[in-house]
């Protein structure tokens, strides 16, 4: 495999105004980060809430860019890029955000969410009619649903929406920032699997964040472990759970099911379109 992301000392702060002080107060949300994820790989990274995971996420794509570091794309550096270069990465490296809800116009109805990016990218109509139809058997919903808004589907339904949008233009990285934590255990489940399944179909690389260490163990090749804006320990999956260096990481784990004894998707697949 050869290296599509490389991230090096990524920092992240941001200053906080209040009521009560009469300067800004400084918070490192992520400190000195750097590791690679390799294409076609699964690389998870694990915290408890608060602990830089989502900011790192959206500090890598630039969507809130990094104060300091440098983040390399395929080789380039992300913070040189510029019109269309920047539409261009925006195309190869998407993201699927935690909430399916808040992620997705009321206004529009789903099937036209999921051509938003193509639009952005110039791809003609009848591409987007095709591509649309592709995406919704790709992901497991069904054509008569393409002219339903967002409140008329499920929670899992709606995520499955989101995950064919950031899919819609053939990216090469998805950012999946904890994409189930809102969803029912069983719906959490299908929507795994179809993970697992669009990975093996497309070769696609992911860059998974959870809070949750069953879900982050059962789909990845390599495990980060976070704690207040610090990346404590980074190693393959197995050998992170059988052998964890880091105390705070031995103790993030004793408090989980034993990964051996309890795998994710124990939870029977319940079919495509809950």
């Amino acid at each position: 495999m050869s290296r599509l992301l490389e991230v090096q000392n990524l920092n992240k702060v941001h200053r906080r105004n209040t009521l009560f002080e009469a300067t800004a107060r400084s918070v490192h949300a992520v400190r000195d980060v750097s590791f690679d994820v390799q294409r076609g790989e699964v690389l998870g990274i694990v915290g408890e809430s608060g602990c830089g995971k989502s900011t790192l996420a959206r500090a890598i794509l630039h969507l809130d860019p990094p104060t300091g570091g440098r983040v390399f794309f395929d080789g380039e550096d992300v913070a040189m890029f510029r019109g269309r270069r920047l539409l261009h990465f925006r195309k190869r490296a998407q993201i699927v955000f935690q909430d399916p809800h808040s992620a997705l116009n009321p206004r529009l109805t789903v099937g036209r969410a999921i051509e938003e990016g193509m639009i952005a990218q110039g791809v003609p109509a009848d591409e987007r009619a095709r591509r649309r139809a592709e995406l919704f058997d790709l992901v497991g919903l069904q054509a008569n649903r393409m002219n339903d808004y967002p409140h008329e589907l499920s929670g899992g339904q709606k995520q499955r929406v989101v995950i064919a949008r950031a899919l819609a233009v053939h990216p090469e990285m998805l950012v999946l920032d904890e994409p189930v934590s809102s969803l029912d255990v069983s719906i959490q489940a299908q929507i795994l699997n179809l993970l697992v399944d669009i990975k093996q179909r497309l070769e696609i690389t992911y860059l998974f964040i959870s809070h949750d260490l069953n879900l982050v163990a059962y789909l990845s090749d390599r495990i980060g472990v976070m704690r207040r804006g610090e990346l404590l320990e980074l190693a393959p999956t197995e050998s992170l759970l059988s052998a964890p260096k880091d105390e705070y990481t031995r103790a993030l784990f004793g408090s989980s099911p034993r990964y051996e004894d309890k795998r994710l998707l124990s939870t029977p697949l319940l079919g495509r379109n809950e």
